[in-house]
């Protein structure tokens, strides 16, 4: 039987492929060279000064529905919600642009971007380099790469594409398999995803058991499962530099602003 991320793949291979049909690679490569100038991902998560002892940076994001938590805000107002994260403290907005399986688009990205000065991540399921000319012709500053949903020999064209056009990469990984694969494609942000994607299960220790892998040039960043300051604090005594919060911020009842001051203690 497939499994979520196996689905999910298959549809964004279709996807691409007819979106493609429709904008040709070359018109997203003359945008894409056109775009705002790149806002440093890795330079907002590892900053020359330190802005705060004990506290990992945070990426906040934009996140209206997703296949395990189902909806999670209605009429979610991207630009609103991305200057209250800037003014509490993130230092960088993640935006989910895949719309079949989690509601997103590019015009949510394109929003976050014109709202907020920080550095935009495309988080989606990158299955070829059209999606990063894509990315960067919108105005993102960075791109997601799955080890679990990539072929390995791809990962390292996807980074070498998206440093081409000035961006960096996240190379997300759930396991020490995988995270050798991203050290091998010359990974300069590793995300270690606490969320099994193929059984949707959460587990912080994931981010315990491989941070001791990570050489230590290269930035952490711990993602899904962190919702109290002490799954923060847990992560980041782990050796996380940075956290990716997006349901903990987006939940019902829950003001964005005051749960990034309450989890960054």
């Amino acid at each position: 039987m497939a499994s979520i991320l196996d689905t999910i793949i298959a549809a964004k291979r279709r996807e691409v492929r007819a979106r493609e049909q429709e904008v040709p690679r070359q018109h997203l490569m003359d945008r894409a060279a056109r775009a705002p100038q790149v806002r440093s991902l890795a330079a907002a998560l590892r900053p020359p000064q330190v802005l705060a002892a004990g506290k990992p940076r945070l990426i906040a994001e934009v996140k209206r529905r997703s296949p395990s938590a189902g909806a999670i805000v209605e009429n979610l107002d991207v630009a609103t919600t991305v200057r209250a994260y800037e003014q509490a403290g993130a230092a960088a907005i993640s935006v989910l642009t895949d719309e079949q399986f989690f509601g997103g688009s590019l015009g949510d990205l394109a929003a976050a971007r014109a709202a907020a000065a920080l550095p935009i991540l495309r988080k989606d399921f990158t299955v070829g380099t059209y999606q990063i000319f894509e990315a960067r012709a919108v105005g993102a500053d960075a791109i997601l790469v799955i080890v679990a949903a990539t072929e390995e020999a791809d990962i390292a064209n996807y980074v070498e594409c998206a440093e081409g056009l000035g961006m960096d990469t996240i190379v997300e990984v759930h396991t020490a398999d995988e995270l050798r694969v991203a050290r091998r494609a010359g990974a300069k942000i590793i995300g270690i995803n606490n969320r099994d994607l193929q059984t949707f299960r959460v587990d912080l220790a994931t981010t315990t058991q491989l941070t001791a892998m990570v050489p230590p040039e290269t930035i952490i960043v711990s993602e899904s499962g962190i919702h109290t300051s002490a799954d923060v604090q847990r992560v980041y005594d782990s050796g996380a530099d940075a956290i990716l919060v997006g349901e903990a911020l987006l939940a019902q009842r829950v003001n964005p602003a005051t749960k990034i001051r309450e989890i960054l203690g």
